[in-house]
């Protein structure tokens, strides 16, 4: 195939990040790039969360967004914030400058900007572990300048912005900034990332990689399809085709929803279904993210813990959640019974405020000192949170015509299968193939998960350790309820992501 030249500004963070221009000569088929594959390895996201300040801002993210379940003022940007790359398992080779420099990149629908490490990244460890792009090695380098700082869950990258070559397959597109910073990318398995998303969510506005292909006219369609390999004996991690989809690698008919909100490759999702029976949280439509980025598959806490419940994985056991159960319980049952509207509850009985849509946390200051590991505040946040959740469940429950002491009894067992904010929660891997099936409705049509599909295993024989593949994230309305479908939906299901038509399409992968 010819080689398509792109022409991005990147910046460099002590890195690099990319503003991509493509200038290419026509090309008239799919361009496809192979993806390795390494195995999900738990340390590298333990030991990521050693470092202390990033630790520390990690644990600040979770309790914002655990606890409050408040996007705050920036929104968007706050989602992208909440990635952790340590769980990356997939990854491509691209080149950078003339000659190419190579580089190892997560493909990220997730993000939108182009970054890799910079020469001049001086003061970083982490930048002496990583491939350096060098401007003055390419004869196509041109001077940006342009500072810029994106700032994830478990790590930040600031530099400025250059502008060069970039080679992703028979494609080339201009160049990246970036800058590695402390332990969290020190240990990463790649050396940048390229943002598949909206410009709309892009540091600095920069024009995204894809865009370039597109509007320069180097794929015949303004379409991209991603395809997972998940089986773990062979050693081809998958392919990225841009410019279409290749027919080898789905069975059947895509589903397509639009998308509603650019900037992510964002859709409506309708219920989630544990064996057939509706958890109810999402009944009414959620918002949804198709993310390459991100390995496992994230929602609402009150989804997540009811899985957690159903394929008895453990998480932290939630005084709060219990405390919310003993005092409130039995007169939350009686609201709902009465027929009370159940968005007010939580506010009728004095732990949130209502905001005219929702309860919202009180904002009253906790007498819990700060090294309990609560924020000011933070107790009754949870409060607020952990009684909306309870509502949920208990009308759930209710609408199944469970009895008053049943309803407490499962309730109290979902408190102790609330998940870990900081890390996965464990499933007994002999228990795999009793494991129940959850189901995501996308389209009018029902996405089913097997346990062998959603459970992540980590290690060899009597060492192995199985992980669930649900992870919990609150995202507050208008933006949320929000899920985010990573490699553990996008494994089962070939994605194909439809630019011209503004649409995300997922069909059985072959």
């Amino acid at each position: 195939m010819g080689m398509v030249f792109k022409s991005i500004t990147a910046g460099f963070f002590l890195c690099l990040l990319l503003f991509p221009v493509v200038f290419s000569t026509p090309n008239g088929g799919l361009y496809r790039i192979g993806l390795k594959k390494r195995k999900f390895d738990l340390n590298n996201r333990v030991a990521a969360r050693l470092d202390s300040k990033e630790g520390e801002s990690f644990r600040t993210s979770i309790r914002k967004y655990s606890l409050r379940g408040n996007l705050g003022e920036s929104g968007d940007a706050d989602i992208v914030a909440l990635k952790n790359y340590m769980d990356a398992q997939y990854f491509g080779e691209i080149g950078i400058g003339t000659p190419p420099q190579n580089f190892t990149v997560i493909f990220d629908t997730g993000s939108s900007n182009l970054w890799v490490p910079s020469s001049k990244c001086y003061f970083s460890i982490a930048c002496y572990f990583h491939s350096k792009y060098r401007s003055g090695r390419s004869s196509t380098y041109k001077k940006n300048g342009k500072s810029a700082d994106i700032h994830y869950g478990t790590g930040a990258i600031s530099g400025f912005f250059s502008e060069d070559h970039v080679k992703i397959g028979d494609l080339v597109v201009k160049d990246q900034a970036t800058r590695e910073p402390s332990l969290t990318f020190l240990l990463a398995k790649f050396d940048g990332i390229l943002g598949l998303g909206f410009q709309e969510i892009s540091v600095g506005k920069a024009v995204p990689v894809w865009y370039n292909m597109v509007n320069q006219g180097l794929v015949n369609e303004p379409v991209f399809s991603f395809w997972f390999n998940r089986n773990a004996d062979e050693e081809e991690g998958g392919e990225i085709v841009f410019g279409g989809m290749d027919p080898d690698h789905y069975k059947g008919e895509h589903t397509y929803v639009p998308v509603t909100q650019k900037g992510y490759w964002q859709f409506d999702m309708g219920d989630v279904m544990i064996d057939g029976q509706t958890t109810g949280f999402c009944a009414g439509g959620c918002a949804a993210i198709a993310d390459s980025g991100t390995s496992l598959l994230a929602g609402p806490t009150t989804i997540i813990t009811q899985v957690n419940h159903a394929i008895g994985a453990t998480g932290i056991v939630s005084q709060e959640c219990k405390a919310v159960v003993s005092q409130y319980g039995e007169e939350i049952i009686n609201m709902l019974l009465a027929k009370d509207e159940p968005q007010k509850i939580c506010s009728q009985i004095g732990l949130c405020t209502f905001d005219g849509s929702r309860g919202v946390s009180m904002g009253i200051e906790s007498v819990v000192p700060e090294n309990n590991h609560r924020a000011s505040g933070g107790f009754h946040d949870a409060m607020c949170s952990t009684c909306e959740m309870a509502v949920v469940w208990m009308q759930n429950q209710l609408k199944q015509n469970q009895t008053q002491e049943r309803i407490l009894n499962y309730v109290n067992e979902l408190c102790d299968r609330l998940p870990s904010p900081m890390g996965e929660s464990a499933v007994d891997c002999s228990r795999l193939s009793s494991l129940p099936i959850v189901s995501f409705t996308i389209g009018g049509k029902i996405f089913d998960l097997t346990p062998d599909q959603y459970i992540l295993k980590v290690g060899e024989g009597d060492a192995a350790q199985c992980i669930s593949g649900f992870s919990a994230l609150d995202v507050a309305p208008p933006r949320g309820p929000l899920w985010i479908l990573g490699d553990v939906f996008m494994g089962p299901y070939h994605t194909v992501f439809d630019y011209s038509n503004m649409r995300v399409g997922f069909a059985e992968a072959a």
